[in-house]
């Protein structure tokens, strides 16, 4: 799931990035206001982690203009500006979520969790379709109750995948989800990760729609996982 993060402390920005990646999540990061528009200008975001205090402004100009153009990416502010009139302001603003510094890696990672869950119409951690189960917090997964083995790209090609039974995504916003600016993607890359994912869940489970992209298919025209897995 990509995340823009918006932090002009180089070691916390560092940081984040390998924290967050290490919990599911592809960040982008940036040091200032200027970059944070350009990149939002050029990519899709599932979330926004925006610092206040930046060396070319606050962070609420950018939480106000993205409000202002109604969009309504979840917003959790990251600062340590963390009194109660700090909080209001950014909320009142159009922050969906505030956490101060110091905090933990574990609950920002949950926090954004449930936004983009929130964002998405989801009230659970848990995806269920036709015998597979994600498990968002825990990053694992099952398949007719028997545990699935999933590295980290495989299991975020899934999920989005899992998300909206029936509708398909181009190889081209796959790949947007998963590799951040910094990462070599490989032509065929995402046609790997689908191959993997049919050996483990039959290769039925998962439909191409040659030209377009791919989706699972809604449950009812799902084939039975024992009759995709040996024809």
């Amino acid at each position: 799931m990509r995340l823009l993060v918006v932090e002009d402390d180089s070691i916390l920005a560092d940081g984040l990035k390998v924290g967050l990646g290490m919990t599911g999540f592809t960040p982008d990061v940036v040091g200032t206001l200027e970059d944070a528009r350009a990149a939002l200008a050029g990519t899709r975001y599932a979330a926004l982690v925006l610092d206040l205090m930046l060396p070319d402004g606050s962070g609420l100009e950018l939480l106000r203009e993205l409000r202002a153009q109604r969009g309504d990416m979840p917003v959790l502010l990251l600062t340590a500006r963390d009194d109660v009139g700090d909080r209001v302001a950014g909320l009142d603003a159009g922050a969906d979520d505030y956490l101060g510094k110091p905090f933990d890696l574990d609950e920002l990672a949950a926090r954004l969790r449930a936004l983009t869950r929130r964002a998405d119409g989801r009230a659970s951690a848990r995806i269920s379709h036709d015998g597979l189960v994600l498990d968002l917090s825990a990053r694992s997964a099952t398949f007719d109750d028997q545990p699935l083995k999933l590295s980290r790209r495989e299991f975020a090609v899934l999920q989005a995948l899992a998300e909206r039974p029936g509708r398909v995504l181009a190889k081209s916003d796959l790949e947007e989800r998963l590799y951040g600016w910094d990462a070599e993607v490989e032509s065929n890359a995402v046609e790997v990760h689908i191959h993997h994912l049919r050996a483990k869940l039959g290769r039925e489970f998962i439909e191409t729609l040659r030209g377009i992209g791919y989706r699972i298919r809604p449950e009812e025209q799902t084939p039975s996982p024992s009759a995709s897995a040996f024809s």
